[in-house]
């Protein structure tokens, strides 16, 4: 059994979510494509977005840093299970590129918090996670543009 499959259904038995989200139907072909009522892709929005208020609320050196890791890591794990959802669909390429490096990125972020030894430096760790949080609400959220499927630039 190959990694990614055996990969694919630990996801699918961790969580009934990721289930669901596979169970919807297929898509047209060249429509665009809109996951955002989709219950797993609705909760990494709220997961995120209640992730980066807690970022945004932060004043130097954060609190609570351990729940916040494991939420995030949490998150993260989310994001890549919505990876695989849309990769065995085989549709939309980007959003499905663009939560994967989400994915791999919410660790990284998060521990340039962690080891961040002065105040600028953790400033801008606290911005870069905010940021990347903040995408990762509007990669979903934002309707997909109808030449986003095709890959022609819109004017």
């Amino acid at each position: 059994m190959s990694c990614g499959i055996a990969i694919a259904a630990a996801l699918l038995l961790s969580d009934p979510n990721v289930a669901l989200a596979a169970a919807e139907p297929v898509a047209v072909a060249g429509a665009p494509i809109s996951v955002a009522s989709e219950p797993l892709f609705a909760d990494i929005v709220s997961r995120a977005g209640a992730l980066k208020a807690v970022v945004d609320g932060w004043n130097g050196i954060p609190v609570d840093f351990a729940a916040f890791r494991t939420g995030a890591e949490q998150l993260a794990a989310l994001d890549m299970q919505a990876h695989l959802i849309l990769k065995e669909r085989g549709t939309d390429g980007d959003l499905k590129c663009i939560l994967r490096g989400i994915s791999e990125d919410i660790p990284v972020k998060v521990a340039a918090v962690e080891t961040a030894d002065t105040d600028a430096a953790r400033a801008t760790a606290l911005s870069e996670l905010a940021y990347l949080l903040n995408d990762n609400v509007e990669v979903i959220t934002i309707p997909p543009h109808p030449d986003a499927q095709s890959g022609v630039a819109a004017n």
